[in-house]
């Protein structure tokens, strides 16, 4: 359906390539034109040169680039010492004294001008290693050797040393570094004074937690460490002969639950959080009268099915991304419709005419959050701050134009139920052409943009872009990672942002400083090149109040993600996520540089007694063996790029023979090591101009381009063949292989050495919805953990891969993990059944205690308790959350995670795609009236069977009890402790089988008890634990002698 807003023609195109277009016009990548000065590595800005023509310098030992006034700054407000060696800095002339400087020695003022000789002799080094900006170098020592240096006395008379002063004042002054000290000063001086010196500090700290809080946390975990060694001495030493079976069964679940423990515990050992500074953030980029200088980011919404995922929901996605507070013409939204949808198409077509009302009114009056549907139906006092007297009158009009707005929607929605046997139709009588969702080409449909509609007060508006790429019968398609990975050329081509967002259709930005909280790590010039990821945490909307099923996921948010960021990272969760565009291409990060050292790789770093070594041979090792992998001269290119220059192009490339004219300006080494025409198209595929936006580290556009000829190769890079005999999937963009391909694309970042952030401020960035329901929940814990099985048997296994690589240890220890922890369910189910059987057979898994064994089993359930405790003290997470975490934690391991196992051997080993299918019936309508909504599913019987036996257990055990009087109490304690441990996990759940009417479905009380009953009849028949007799029976005669 056409409209409007439309900035282009809807194009669509098939992979024969022969039938698209031919390029008009074509120009060679040229250098940029390069800059002369030294950046500092602290703020970004021009270090600059001294009076003298020198490079300033302020540490001589490394000669890290740092300007002066962030020198300054370090002397008067940090730890004065260097960022790279830590030595203290020397006091260079003119600078104001600080404490700890020597007082006794006053020629200090002038000990850079008789370092002359030595920084001369110094400055061909420096110059030939450090890193220079677009591969400039810095003036040589020869063009300044002649210059007349100022000051060659020793000492100067009291005329002669005030005139140096105030020139040394004047010189700050214009820098803005020092304001004047005139009674009549100017207040707007001191502001801007103030504003500079602001704008020069980090735009984000590191928040470590308080050692009260967390030393203790540590120092339990290793008490309770010590103590389950000592348990599990006691528990293997000491069997349980007349119930060996029970024994063996429970110490083999022990020990994998200690296991398990292990591998979620340690990752926590190094909680950190982090915090933002905006305000920082808009003083360096976004001054005013100069360009704004954040650099632009492309938005991914991904969907499959309008049907399932209502196009209001996604439209309120789209709609809250066009508002975020970020400049619109850096903002592109790109819309992948998997499904081919004319429902979406169309629904897309009417946001986008919404939109040039909604973005508007958002902006005037600071609205939060930027998605109508939940702005309007947030139940706050939205008057609160609000001055504007048209505020009342401009909300009452944009909620009916939002209420017609959803009508229309609601429209397209019930047209879309039927769909017409001829197919459908669009607006100017063509075909739609996704009518065949499996057979169709690939689409390309621009809104809004520069070139689009403007909004209602004639302001440009953020690009819209849809796209549905094409698919053909016989070709593997990936599903959401194949949907991303079409998302991620598309974009290249026509925008070509370096950062990329990453959002699910369902979640929609809550804080529309969103993508300014990313860019305060993304564009910090300390850590921003070797972030691959910026993750923020999911929250949900329309949960419950007591959250039954755990669906926040809060112990994981709030305590697993903030420990993994004091490590590597956290792990990409899928969703709310900003990348870096170099990291998704499967490239390295730059490497910092370091000081030699005057040891070998021979051996261990803690060994430094070996002599002989050669650092540069070692290298030579490393690189041979990527070349062995064949990827050296992505490699080489990486590193290469991230020490002498930064890549660019200036002008349209669509032949890879002219991207080869265009390094003219390189050396022969280098060129060697860029990546010949045949590896680029073996590894990005058979796209110029793709390729060409790969070599531009910060994005962009080449200069000249045409949009039309770049929307027909954007067709050609989402065409069904494209990926064939590529690295796609395998090293580059999102990786193949598993359901969750978030996991194993983090997984691929971290190993590369990548690191990620967790940025978590105070309003939540992101916020989505989540299944409430017990059905619905435990099928998506089903699709996690069937991920997590099908990457543990793939060769990206933590266990093995990546050992050549920079992952931390502690980070594969959570990855591990991750993939791992579905294999618990079989220890659990089997544990959960225990208590119901030594009820039954009155027998148990531990033999009779001594007080030396009691003191070991009280020790680890008090250890449990107090790291419980202790972890939640100083993470902030409520215990009713922990609770739910832990109550869920055995409700999924017995039923969600169990299949999931079974489902991924079948698949994997066998070749079987088994699927679980849900048969939904009618909701209800009030608040949370999906809570109450039950599915039948397979994956309830196990659980309910597990209740069933227990509580049949109990009752045994203790009428068992009864009847043979006050001695058997004792031991039942023990027991019955044991079975309602497995209840009380398990009640969240039976609660979901009764639903609001407190009635259970008869199938599941069918199938249950029937499970029940046979385990009942075949123990009964078994009956390991009575002695078997092989001589006479013998009996009493029934005489009494």
């Amino acid at each position: 359906m056409a409209s409007n807003t439309m900035a282009s023609d809807f194009v669509t195109g098939s992979h024969v390539r022969n039938q698209l277009h031919e390029h008009e016009e074509r120009r060679s990548p040229t250098r940029e034109s390069t800059t002369t000065n030294k950046i500092c590595r602290i703020c970004g800005d021009e270090i600059g040169f001294k009076d003298n023509g020198l490079l300033f310098v302020a540490c001589y030992e490394c000669r890290y680039p740092v300007c002066k006034a962030c020198y300054e700054y370090g002397r008067s407000e940090g730890n004065q010492s260097c960022h790279q060696c830590h030595t203290r800095y020397k006091r260079h002339k003119g600078c104001p004294r600080v404490v700890g400087d020597e007082e006794d020695n006053y020629d200090e003022d002038f000990e850079d001008e008789f370092q002359l000789n030595k920084e001369q002799k110094d400055y061909k080094f420096y110059n030939q290693n450090q890193n220079h900006n677009n591969g400039a170098a810095i003036p040589s020592v020869a063009a300044i050797e002649g210059k007349d240096f100022e000051g060659e006395k020793e000492t100067y008379n009291n005329e002669e040393w005030k005139e140096r002063v105030e020139k040394w004042k004047t010189r700050q002054e214009k820098r803005g570094l020092v304001t004047k000290a005139d009674d009549g000063g100017n207040d707007q001086d001191d502001d801007d004074d103030y504003l500079n010196a602001e704008a020069r500090q980090p735009l984000w700290r590191k928040v470590p937690i308080s050692s009260s809080l967390i030393n203790p946390y540590r120092i339990v975990i290793v008490i309770r460490l010590v103590i389950l060694c000592f348990f599990f001495h006691f528990r293997i030493l000491t069997p349980a002969y007349d119930a060996y079976p029970l024994w063996i069964i429970s110490v083999i679940c022990e020990i994998w639950f200690g296991l398990s423990w292990i591998l979620d515990q340690f990752p926590k050992w190094f909680p950190i959080n982090r915090e933002t500074y905006l305000d920082r953030l808009s003083l360096r980029f976004e001054r005013e009268g100069e360009p704004n200088r954040l650099l632009p980011v492309d938005v991914f919404v991904s969907t499959v099915d309008p049907l399932k995922e209502p196009p209001i929901i996604t439209a309120n996605t789209v709609l809250s991304i066009l508002a975020v507070d970020y400049p619109v013409e850096k903002v592109t939204c790109y819309v992948s419709d998997d499904g081919a949808s004319m429902l979406l198409f169309d629904a897309l077509a009417e946001t986008a005419e919404f939109a040039r009302r909604w973005v508007p009114f958002c902006q005037k009056y600071s609205m939060e959050p930027r998605a109508p549907e939940f702005y309007f139906s947030e139940k706050i006092d939205y008057l609160k701050d609000k001055v504007q007297p048209t505020f009342v009158k401009d909300r009452r009009a944009m909620k009916r134009e939002y209420e017609e707005f959803k009508v229309r929607i609601n429209a397209l929605v019930a047209k879309a139920q039927k769909k017409p046997e001829e197919g459908w139709v669009m607006q100017d009588g063509t075909p739609w052409p996704g009518n065949n969702t499996r057979d169709h080409p690939g689409m390309i449909q621009v809104y809004l943009g520069s070139e689009g509609a403007l909004d209602v007060e004639g302001k440009e508006l953020p690009r819209l872009v849809y796209v549905s790429r094409e698919k053909r019968p016989g070709y593997q398609h990936h599903k959401k990672a194949g949907a991303m990975n079409a998302l991620v050329r598309v974009s290249a081509v026509l925008t070509n942002a370096p950062f990329m967002l990453n959002l699910d259709c369902d979640h929609y930005i809550n804080n529309s400083k969103a993508m300014k909280e990313a860019m305060c790590f993304l564009m910090d010039p300390q850590i921003g090149k070797k972030l691959c990821y910026v993750q923020f945490p999911q929250r949900f909307d329309g949960i419950d109040r007591h959250d039954r099923y755990a669906n926040r996921n809060v112990v994981f948010f709030d305590i697993n993600m903030k420990g993994l960021d004091g490590i590597q990272g956290p792990v990409y969760v899928g969703t709310g996520c900003v990348f870096n565009r170099q990291a998704l291409y499967g490239y390295d990060p730059p490497m910092s540089e370091k000081r030699p050292k005057m040891t070998c790789d021979c051996w261990p770093k803690w060994c430094c007694c070996c002599c002989g070594g050669s650092r540069k041979k070692s290298k030579g090792k490393k690189k041979g063996f990527k070349a062995i992998l064949g990827l050296a001269g992505l490699y080489s290119k990486k590193k290469m790029m991230g020490k002498h220059y930064t890549r660019r192009s200036s002008g349209p490339a669509f032949a890879l023979e002219e991207i080869e004219e265009g390094l003219e300006g390189y050396d022969e080494l280098e060129k060697s090591s860029l990546m010949s025409q045949k590896n680029f198209e073996k590894r990005f595929g058979m796209s110029p101009v793709f390729i060409t936006s790969t070599l531009m580290e910060n994005g962009g556009l080449p200069e000249g381009t045409n949009p039309g000829s770049l929307i027909k190769e954007a067709i050609h890079v989402i065409s069904c063949g494209y990926e064939e005999k590529t690295e796609w999937g395998k090293e580059i963009g999102w990786i193949y292989g598993s359901v969750t391909e978030d996991i194993l694309t983090g997984f691929k970042m971290h190993c590369r050495g990548w690191r990620s952030v967790y940025c978590s401020p105070k309003r939540p960035c992101f916020k989505g919805s989540a299944p409430i329901n017990l059905s619905d929940r435990l099928h998506q814990v089903l699709r996690w953990a069937l991920g997590s099985v099908e990457i543990f048997l793939s060769r990206h296994c933590p266990l093995w891969y990546g050992y050549g690589g920079r992952l931390k240890l502690l980070e594969r220890l959570a990855y591990i993990n991750t993939i791992v922890y579905p294999f618990t369910s079989i220890a659990l189910i089997a544990y959960c059944t225990l208590p119901a059987v030594c009820l039954l057979t009155g027998k148990f898994i531990v033999p009779t205690l001594n007080n030396l064994a009691s003191i070991w089993f009280m020790a680890l359930f008090l250890s449990i308790i107090v790291t419980g405790v202790l972890e939640l003290r100083w993470s902030g997470v409520s215990i009713e959350d922990w609770w739910r975490n832990e109550q869920f934690w055995v409700i999924g391991g017995v039923s969600a995670h169990l299949f999931a196992v079974f489902q991924g051997l079948l698949k994997v080993l066998a070749g079987v795609d088994t699927n679980f299918t849900v048969t939904a019936k009618a909701a209800d309508d009030a608040e949370f009236g999906e809570l109450y909504l039950f599915k039948w599913t397979t994956l309830l019987i196990p659980p309910t069977t597990l209740i069933i036996l227990n509580m049949v257990g109990v009752v045994a055990g203790i009428s068992d009890a009864i009847n043979n009087g006050y001695g058997s109490w004792g031991p039942l304690f023990g027991k019955l402790f044991f079975a309602f441990w497995v209840i009380v996990h398990l009640y969240p759940f039976l609660k979901g089988l009764m639903g609001r009417q407190n009635r259970t479905p008869t199938i599941v009380v069918l199938w249950s008890i029937l499970l029940a009953s046979i385990f009942s009849l075949v123990w009964v028949r078994i009956d390991p634990f009575l002695p078997k007799q092989t001589g006479p029976i013998l009996k009493q005669c029934g005489v009494e002698c």
